[in-house]
């Protein structure tokens, strides 16, 4: 039912399909659709009776269905009755009448596919879905494909198929065009009349965008708060107009983004004051200065394999709001102790810390974060050949709240580091261990004597965290 959703059982396979063709589709035209039968159970019905001569022999009589639940006229059933004035109660069940003839307005579909079927035969609700239909897209994006993507093969998206789309749907608040290499800055132009109300718009790998079709976006979606840009060929200028247009930015991911810099970056920070999650990784021109002095909101920075510097580190921090960090393969030769900055009490908030592969970072730095960033559930040290005993102890001693650790190829934990993770380290669940040249085989069954609640896994985990646009903000965790 369209007024109130009550199931009321009404199948294709029940429509009279003998005369589908123009009769049908005047029928149609006119709001109608005819079923040869109905659940009886789902309506109530009221009769219509009128009084004719007896010499008129039988006549016609119509019945009103009406939603059982809130009464509303869903539409008549049609059969032959004698003409008795109507003192008589026809027949109710489905063989007393011929056809049941269904009012298409007064209708709803039960499930998504009901609705793609139903807006092929009634405009009325193809309406409905154009202003209703709030997330779009497109089989050849990298996402995973759901009920809101177009259901037709992958092909090259142009501007007029764009422009076809947004005029369609203008109340979209998600859209993903990733993936649809073919789209040029000027497809981007119809973002101004029909996107005001996009929240989202991911444009990876859409490789013939540059910074003018960024400002376009930033003119057509003055209310976006998350866009992906991974892989785009985009400079500091696309950036700086995307910071002075869409001031509620919270989610920017800029992943191999190689032409952008701190200046970008600095002018994304500095005027999207509600940024929450930024994805800078291997973007090569990027030393972490331009994220200086960066709002207490930004809680979420994946910088892997950047060229950070030791002043990099301490401006990523600068918020104090970090939850989630990932400098995952530092490319600076020279960091022996750079990483020291974390620990210094501005990332205090710090839950999940992914320095895989950092192969130069010493024990300073681990005692460092070790103290400073207590609330630590989450640390991967993975290939992180520098730590030795000090370093392990001092993640025993301080880091009360680790639930998960991945130390796999580590060439300096021996049996003395891991005897003090154990020791300490008591809310740690999962262990992630494998390769690790110096630990013998007593030494780990040891380990799981006193620690048998600690699972140990032998994969190596290469990403670790929430995705980028999902992490949870909420203050108290």
């Amino acid at each position: 039912c369209g007024s109130c959703g009550y199931p009321l059982n009404l199948t294709s396979s029940n429509r009279i399909a003998t005369s589908i063709g123009s009769e049908y589709r005047k029928s149609v035209e006119k709001g109608l659709i005819s079923f040869l039968s109905v659940d009886l159970s789902r309506f109530t019905q009221v009769d219509e009776v009128h009084c004719f001569p007896v010499s008129w022999g039988r006549h016609r009589s119509k019945t009103k269905l009406l939603c059982r639940k809130c009464g509303v006229h869903i539409g008549y059933g049609y059969g032959d009755a004698p003409a008795l004035c109507g003192f008589d109660s026809p027949d109710s069940s489905n063989g007393a009448f011929r056809k049941f003839t269904i009012k298409i307005r007064a209708l709803q579909p039960s499930d998504e596919t009901d609705r793609e079927s139903f807006g092929l035969t009634c405009h009325r609700w193809l309406n409905i879905q154009n202003l209703n239909r709030r997330s779009l897209q497109f089989p050849c994006s990298f996402g995973i494909v759901g009920p809101s993507s177009l259901s037709q093969s992958c092909t090259d998206i142009n501007s007029f198929h764009l422009y076809r789309i947004l005029a369609r749907f203008q109340h979209l608040e998600y859209l993903s065009l990733s993936g649809c290499v073919e789209i040029l800055d000027s497809a981007l132009s119809y973002l101004k009349p029909y996107g005001s109300k996009l929240q989202t718009l991911c444009l990876d790998c859409c490789f013939k965008i540059s910074d003018y079709g960024i400002s376009l976006v930033g003119d057509g979606c003055p209310f976006l708060t998350t866009i992906s840009l991974y892989r785009c060929s985009i400079t500091d200028t696309g950036l700086e107009a995307l910071a002075n247009a869409c001031l509620a930015l919270r989610h920017v991911n800029l992943a191999y983004c190689s032409c952008i810099s701190d200046s970008g970056l600095r002018a994304l920070s500095q005027g999207c004051h509600e940024l929450q999650a930024v994805k800078i990784s291997n973007c090569r021109g990027v030393s972490g200065v331009g994220l200086r002095g960066c709002s207490s909101t930004l809680v979420y920075i994946d910088a892997e394999c950047c060229n950070l510097e030791p002043v990099g580190i301490m401006s990523i921090v600068s918020g104090g709001g970090l939850k989630f960090l990932n400098i995952a393969g530092l490319s600076c030769s020279n960091f022996r102790n750079g990483l020291e900055a974390i620990g210094n009490g501005f990332a205090a908030r710090l839950k999940i810390l992914n320095l895989r592969m950092c192969r130069s970072v010493t024990d300073a730095s681990i005692v460092a974060i070790a103290k400073g960033c207590p609330q630590l559930q989450e640390w991967n040290l993975a290939l992180c050949h520098e730590v030795r005993v000090l370093g392990w102890a001092s993640i025993g001693s301080n880091c009360h709240n680790l639930k998960k650790l991945h130390v796999n190829r580590c060439r300096n934990l021996c049996h003395q580091g891991l005897q003090a993770v154990r020791d300490g380290c008591k809310e740690l669940s999962v262990l992630y261990m494998s390769r690790n040249s110096r630990i013998s085989d007593t030494a780990l069954e040891l380990f799981k004597l006193y620690r048998c609640n600690v699972e140990i896994k032998a994969e190596e985990v290469m990403s670790i965290g929430p995705n980028w646009d999902s992490i949870d903000y909420d203050e108290s965790t």
